[in-house]
């Protein structure tokens, strides 16, 4: 057996065999599930946030041959492109609204039990985070979606995902909306003649309220005048007659160029004759 040179042959081909099926590599940025006769045994360098990068259980792991098999699961975050979904806000416009979120696996064996793949925990990402947005964005006037405020939407949304999310043993990082846009042909237009007619309408609210209050400040003005006028007469009503007849001259005679036929003795030129004359 010692000099037959295809018996050490065989054997070592036995044990590279052996060592194959019974090592295998974990790396850093997978987690695996090491399943014995169809059952979850346990769980290598499954995801902890306080561990440091390079500290984890990655590396050479043992398992028993042929009972033994291994799923390996994606450790890092992971991208979710979702549908173009169709929201109705509450100001009636139809919008096509283009969002994407990012994911990790937290707990590989609750995921293991409930939907067996990544692409199922994506599968059900996708369908919780549609219902979400649709209803959240539902509740929201077109404005909205592009101030300031979208940033706070799309957290509360994730925080809404991530309660149904850790079901599957997933955990959602971040929620965004790329793009959302009013749909084009007929309903682009018929929303820009709604827009139009709207701020058609608030134009003239604005003009109505302007001229009530234009009407209302020259009634004051008036009244004011008025009150003026008669404490002047009061105080002194030969003054007060002078100056009016002031008033009148220079409206009549102002351009230079009117021409008026009166009799002297007419009152309108009393103010001509002087004082000594009256």
């Amino acid at each position: 057996m010692t000099r037959n040179p295809l018996v050490w042959l065989a054997g070592g081909f036995l044990l590279l065999f052996l060592a194959s099926t019974t090592f295998f590599r974990v790396p850093e940025t997978s987690q695996a599930i090491v399943v014995r006769l169809g059952k979850p045994n346990r769980i290598v360098n499954s995801y902890d946030v306080r561990e440091p990068f390079g500290q984890t259980g990655a590396g050479l792991v043992a398992k028993i041959p042929f009972i033994e098999s291994v799923i390996f699961i994606d450790k890092r975050v992971m991208d979710l492109d979702m549908q173009q979904q169709t929201v109705l806000s509450t100001d009636q416009l139809r919008l096509v609204v283009d969002a994407f979120a990012r994911f990790r696996i937290v707990d590989p064996l609750r995921m293991y039990q409930t939907v067996r793949t990544e692409q199922g925990v994506a599968d059900q990402l996708s369908r919780i985070l549609g219902s979400r947005l649709r209803n959240e964005l539902g509740r929201q006037p077109f404005a909205a979606m592009l101030s300031p405020e979208r940033g706070q939407l799309m957290d509360t949304i994730q925080s809404r995902v991530n309660a149904e999310a850790s079901r599957y043993g997933a955990e959602i990082v971040d929620v965004r909306i790329k793009r959302a846009d009013l749909p084009t042909g007929d309903p682009l237009e018929s929303a820009f003649a709604r827009m139009r007619t709207a701020r058609e309408q608030e134009a003239r609210n604005f003009r109505a309220q302007g001229a009530k209050q234009a009407q209302i400040m020259r009634a004051n003005a008036d009244a004011e005048a008025a009150r003026i006028y008669a404490n002047s007469f009061g105080k002194d009503a030969e003054f007060y007659a002078f100056y009016r007849a002031m008033q009148s001259y220079q409206r009549t005679f102002n351009d230079g160029n009117a021409n008026v036929v009166l009799s002297a003795d007419n009152e309108f030129l009393r103010e001509f004759k002087g004082r000594r004359d009256r």
